[in-house]
């Protein structure tokens, strides 16, 4: 059994690879549905008429209903996640988040990463990763910035487990 949980994981993603100025380009994309707006704006009690009321937004500038921005924030991580969150032990921070073009339903987005920092934390079996995640549409648009800092298990201390 020893070693069974590192090879469930990535080989490449834990606090001893990450290097300020890496940047990674995640591998997969993700198409905005309109289930996918409305069902979770519902499901965290978000009631802004601009994820719901299709008439009334065809009249704003938008021309269409917008994608909350919960939403884009959560899947431009979520998109970073097999490589940058799979060894991680815990969320520390989410900052300077910026939402730049709105997102529609049908809108494609990809996600793009930069480490900025990596320190050691106070605690001998991890370290901390400062992450800035950039999202960006089919148009190659910028809908979301943001940095986060994850606490990242070290391979020297869970490599083998």
């Amino acid at each position: 059994m020893t070693g069974q949980l590192a090879r469930l994981t990535g080989r490449d993603n834990y606090f001893e690879d990450f290097t300020a100025g890496d940047v990674y380009e995640h591998a997969r994309g993700k198409t905005m549905t309109e289930m996918d707006n409305v069902l979770i704006t519902n499901l965290v009690m978000n009631t802004a008429q601009g994820h719901f009321n299709e008439h009334q937004m065809s009249r704003s500038p938008m021309g269409h209903r917008i994608v909350f921005g919960g939403i884009t924030a959560s899947f431009i991580v979520g998109l970073a996640m097999q490589d940058t969150g799979e060894n991680a032990l815990a969320e520390l921070a989410l900052d300077k988040v910026r939402f730049r073009t709105p997102v529609f339903h049908g809108d494609t987005l990809y996600a793009f990463t930069e480490v900025l920092e990596t320190k050691d934390a106070a605690r001998p079996d991890a370290g901390e990763v400062l992450f800035r995640h950039v999202g960006l549409n089919q148009d190659q648009k910028v809908v979301f910035e943001g940095e986060r800092r994850v606490l990242v298990k070290r391979r020297s201390h869970w490599g083998d487990r």
